[in-house]
């Protein structure tokens, strides 16, 4: 049995997701993650044993990349929420390939991300019970209105990145903040609240 590689599967992962941060998932290739490195492939067959398994390693690092992204600093789930979709945004403009991997399934089968991922954390319990009772809102309703803020944030941002629609990075901030608010009125929230918290996502009203 061959000896183990001097290049670590880490170093190999971190140069894979860097090609696909700079230029796409498709360009994510054994070869050009060896040239990358001034390596051969062998490392790479050696950890992965063939592309089926270094792509779903890729996929796995990638969104535990992201995911660390998007950690929130806030014990807070209100806040917490907040912090995680000025995160989202900031993957977006800063590193749209990504985003289109992760959340677009540009990555296929091996994409372990998608926006269904991301839209299930709404499920959460805890951020529920603290979104209701700090909006003052039934746990339906703020199921709603976490939904509802997620998947425009969500639509909004994939028409950025897919150059659909031009926008700069504080015009969309502007747009989920004023959409957070309204989808907050619509489910019955306590606007007047909401207007004083620290709520990046909810702007003050005049």
């Amino acid at each position: 049995m061959p000896s183990s590689p001097k290049i670590p599967k880490e170093l190999i992962l971190k140069t894979a997701l860097d090609l696909l941060i700079e230029n796409g998932y498709g360009n994510v290739t054994i070869k050009a993650v060896a040239e990358r490195m001034n390596s051969s492939t062998q490392p790479i067959s050696w950890h992965f044993g063939s592309m089926n398994g270094f792509r779903k390693a890729l996929a796995e690092y990638a969104l535990s990349y992201a995911n660390e992204k998007m950690k929130p600093v806030s014990k807070n789930s209100v806040t917490a929420f907040t912090e995680i979709g000025s995160a989202y945004i900031d993957i977006a403009f800063d590193m749209p390939h990504l985003f289109k991997y992760l959340y677009l399934n540009e990555g296929s089968d091996y994409c372990a991300g998608t926006f269904e991922t991301f839209v299930s954390a709404v499920n959460n319990p805890g951020i529920i019970r603290e979104t209701a009772d700090f909006f003052r809102i039934s746990d339906e309703k703020a199921v709603e209105y976490l939904s509802n803020t997620v998947i425009y944030s969500h639509g909004l941002l994939a028409l950025v990145v897919s150059g659909v629609l031009k926008a700069d990075r504080q015009t969309v901030r502007d747009k989920i903040n004023n959409a957070g608010f309204a989808f907050l009125s619509q489910a019955g929230g306590d606007t007047e609240k909401a207007a004083k918290a620290d709520n990046r996502l909810l702007p003050p009203r005049n």
